[in-house]
């Protein structure tokens, strides 16, 4: 992969603050930015800005097996690093509870709510990790800004970090987990950083301090998805499925790599 493309790229990952980006116009360095909404994203990038982000486009009504269908697709080229691929269940599970939470037992009283919703809506029935719920705010989000400005549906796509490794990586999983029971793995980061540098990022910039507000896996992961989005600039990037499905408000669904 490379990082050059004609229009401006971005590679977006969810962090505390809000979203983590590596941002880069033509003929500049990568750039890192932190944003609070996706939409002050969006809208202080050009126009024709292509934009991989590492958070699910595209809400089925009714879950199978796996979760959506690029989540089964991709998962069996990631061996090991498979878990890292959330079941996304249905769009009325992910607005089952749409709030702000107050304290830390209406947070589990949503969850299980959105479990319900999610078992009731998914063949055979399935309630929702409580790692998937951690970011149902930010598919809330994302979901919102596509349904009320669909002409960014052509240039904001999907992507997953692990996938983007693995296409990085010439179709092999990455060897080493990126974190180990919740916390970063030093050597699974060392041997993406390595991978990323390869594909053309400096050293400086993978090994610089992350900003406030996102981790440093947050920062390469944003990272792996620019190049996703370098390639789908470029009319080289693969989409699963492909061709793309679409969700009942004609979304695309897709994880591109």
């Amino acid at each position: 992969m490379s990082l050059e493309a004609a229009v401006a790229i971005a590679g977006v990952d969810g962090c505390k603050a809000g979203w983590t980006a590596v941002v880069k116009m033509p003929a500049a360095e990568p750039a890192m930015r932190i944003c609070n909404t996706f939409a002050e994203l969006i809208d202080g990038l050009p126009d024709d800005a292509v934009v991989a982000v590492d958070m699910p486009i595209g809400l089925p009504a009714i879950t199978r097996h796996g979760g959506r269908g690029p989540e089964t697709i991709v998962r069996k080229f990631l061996g090991e690093r498979q878990s890292s691929v959330f079941s996304i269940p249905s769009r009325a599970a992910i607005y089952a509870a749409d709030e702000d939470f107050t304290g830390i037992e209406r947070w589990y009283e949503a969850h299980r709510l959105a479990s319900a919703v999610a078992r009731d809506t998914s063949d055979p029935p399935r309630g929702v990790s409580i790692q998937a719920f951690g970011i149902f705010s930010k598919i809330r989000e994302l979901d919102r800004l596509l349904l009320a400005r669909p002409e960014l549906r052509g240039r904001v796509i999907e992507s997953h970090p692990e996938a983007a490794f693995w296409r990085l990586n010439g179709g092999r999983a990455m060897s080493l987990p990126k974190k180990i029971k919740g916390r970063v793995n030093p050597a699974g980061m060392a041997e993406r950083r390595a991978l990323l540098a390869r594909h053309g990022y400096d050293r400086a910039f993978l090994d610089g301090e992350p900003p406030r507000g996102a981790g440093e896996d947050d920062v390469l992961d944003a990272a792996a998805v620019l190049l996703v989005a370098a390639r789908h600039a470029r009319g080289e990037a693969t989409p699963f499925p492909d061709p793309p499905s679409r969700d009942e408000h004609w979304i695309p669904v897709a994880i591109w790599t």
